[in-house]
């Protein structure tokens, strides 16, 4: 069934009434204080990719309550060459917090200069605190003029221990593509060829560099404060980067003192929700899309898609489209979408094993042809089915560690997200070399379970200091998954367990038929009206893909290293197969 949630609802003349009695942002309720981070960091520092990997992780763990920008050091490290992401007013925040310090340094709410790794136990203890005000807005951005509108709302729900506070607005831009040293050894995950992707990097301040003076701090005060910004083509001189609007945060916070020292805390923090805006009536666009793949067994991905109303008028219905692996859906939405509000349409989408583009398309607003497309990169990862006779059965979890055994961890979760099971840190060998390190565990039955193994020097567990891997079987000896031991921070795989076959040979009754199995040269498929075939290695990746219109279809799996293998059959109504295919040749 179809969900929709409203995230706001607020007319343009609410959003700029800077005398409003009633906040329409943020709660009178006393909440629990959010947490900003201020990352200094420089393209030629080699260890400031490590430290961003340790605040993207807090990141990923309290999504809405942790904020981060990363403040590019006016130093040696943060060279002016192209990419520059220097700026006049982030210079002034380092020099203030971290003068003559070395970085990777993060300060978390203005507090105690400190290393990243360093940063997560104070990060939870001040989410753990009530915060003395709430903070809330949201920006208005009109892509033609390239103006942004910025509504920012305090409401004080205990006094300040201060009788003035300072608001800080700060612009950043995600997905810069520029050179950093250390990127392809500590955060890999992060590039896109040879180019890092530089998130959060800091870009201007709309307000002064220490926030604009509020001079009633106490309880049930409210302050409402708009802005009128000029967005930049290009920032940086010399060697610029362009301003791209589709990638711009606005974060605001409010802290105790005006001058950055170590004694001005910052009280609150938010995020501001972004609204592209038009003078036309109509003009909807596509938000934020999430495609929901973690522990996922299926092709059916629960997938949330926000429309946003950036027009002047109410939107009342809407058609758009799908377009997954060149099959179009379409769907239609009825309800109120006032100005400059957005709403999200919660659809269940079949998502074929692979990387492939998904097409989004509005072809319709109020009973009238319209034009808005949006296109993302999604990739349905393969899972290893695995049949139970009954309620549940022993994995054998094999890992050959390296000589690093102490940087090697991992966890069965389950569909909750819950551990069921893990294992390590392992000893340190005392040279290089390899151990067997062997689990057993017990795994219920009609469940799907995610395995995942790390290494926290990110260089995997086979790459010179011993030839290790890691395995899994079954309690018949059956082999469930297996891999090199060759990744960078960690790697991953599904398992569904199920009841029925025992093995691939008690599959010979369905239309679907693939053998032999193992195979060693010529892999044959059975089936009716077979269109594609595509193969996977255990890592997801696309090795072979074959298009064809037969009944039968053979493989040749001669190029294909040792291994097990899923093999995707797509028919002629676009459903697909799957099957786990062991090459032995």
């Amino acid at each position: 069934m179809k969900k929709i949630t409203f995230l706001m609802c607020a007319v343009l003349a609410c959003l700029l009434n800077a005398n409003a009695q009633e906040p329409q942002f943020v709660s009178k309720e006393p909440q629990n204080r959010n947490v900003l981070i201020e990352e200094f960091t420089g393209r030629l520092c080699g260890y400031c990719p490590y430290g961003q990997v340790a605040v993207n992780q807090i990141l990923a763990e309290n999504p809405g309550r942790v904020f981060t920008v990363n403040i590019h050091a006016p130093s040696s490290l943060s060279p002016t060459s192209y990419p520059n992401l220097n700026t006049n007013k982030g210079a002034e925040v380092y020099m203030a917090f971290n003068a003559g310090g070395g970085i990777p340094a993060v300060t978390v709410n203005r507090g105690e200069t400190i290393h990243p790794v360093e940063s997560s136990p104070t990060v939870n203890k001040l989410l753990a605190q009530t915060a003395e005000c709430n903070i809330g807005g949201n920006v208005l951005i009109n892509e033609e003029k390239r103006t942004a509108t910025i509504t920012v709302e305090v409401y004080y729900t205990s006094n300040s221990v201060s009788d003035k506070n300072y608001l800080t607005v700060m612009m950043s831009q995600d997905s810069i593509l520029g050179s950093q040293a250390g990127a392809e050894t500590f955060n890999p995950q992060q590039m896109i060829g040879d180019q890092y992707v530089h998130m959060h990097t800091v870009r201007d301040y709309i307000t002064e560099t220490w926030g604009d003076e509020i001079t009633t701090t106490t309880a049930g005060s409210l302050i409402t404060k708009t802005y009128t910004y000029q967005i930049p083509e290009y920032i940086g001189e010399p060697n610029g980067v362009e301003v791209d609007l589709n990638n711009l945060h606005f974060i605001a916070f409010v802290s105790e003192q005006k001058q950055g020292t170590k004694t001005a805390p910052v009280l609150n923090v938010t995020g501001l929700n972004s609204y592209k805006v038009s003078e036309d009536e109509i003009y909807p666009y596509f938000g934020k899309i999430d495609i929901k793949s973690n522990v996922s067994c299926s092709e059916i991905k629960p997938t949330s898609i926000e429309f946003i109303n950036g027009g002047t008028k109410e939107i009342t219905s809407m058609k758009y489209e799908v377009e997954v692996w060149g099959v179009t859906s379409q769907y239609t939405w009825e309800g109120s979408l006032p100005s400059y509000s957005s709403v999200i349409i919660e659809e269940d989408l079949t998502m074929y094993l692979g990387e492939r583009n998904v097409k989004f398309r509005i072809v319709e607003a109020n009973g009238k042809s319209y034009k808005h497309n949006k296109e993302i990169r999604f990739v349905s990862e393969p899972w290893f089915d695995v049949y139970f006779q009954g309620e549940e059965d022993e994995f054998k979890i094999d890992i050959l560690q390296d000589k690093f055994g102490a940087q090697i961890t991992w966890e069965l979760i389950n569909s909750n997200e819950e551990v069921i099971a893990q294992g390590g840190p392992y000893t340190t060998l005392a040279s290089n070399g390899t151990k067997l390190q062997r689990t057993k565990v017990k795994v219920p039955n009609n469940e799907c379970i995610k395995f995942i193994i790390r290494d926290e020097a990110g260089n995997g567990i086979n790459c010179g200091y011993g030839e290790g891997f890691y395995k899994i079987t079954d309690s018949k000896g059956n082999l469930v998954l297996e891999g090199d031991g060759k990744f960078t921070n960690e790697v991953y795989h599904n398992i569904s367990t199920k009841s029925g076959y025992a093995s691939v040979d008690e599959m010979a009754n369905e239309t679907l038929r693939l053998y032999p199995n193992p195979v060693k040269e010529t892999l044959t498929i059975e089936g009716q009206n077979i269109q594609q075939v595509n193969v996977y290695n255990t890592m997801g990746q696309l090795v072979k893909s074959v298009n064809c219109n037969d009944n039968i279809v053979n493989i040749n799996v001669n190029d294909l290293q040792n291994g097990m293998y899923i093999v995707n059959v797509i028919d002629a109504n676009a459903e697909m197969s799957s099957r786990k295919v062991s090459v032995l040749n």
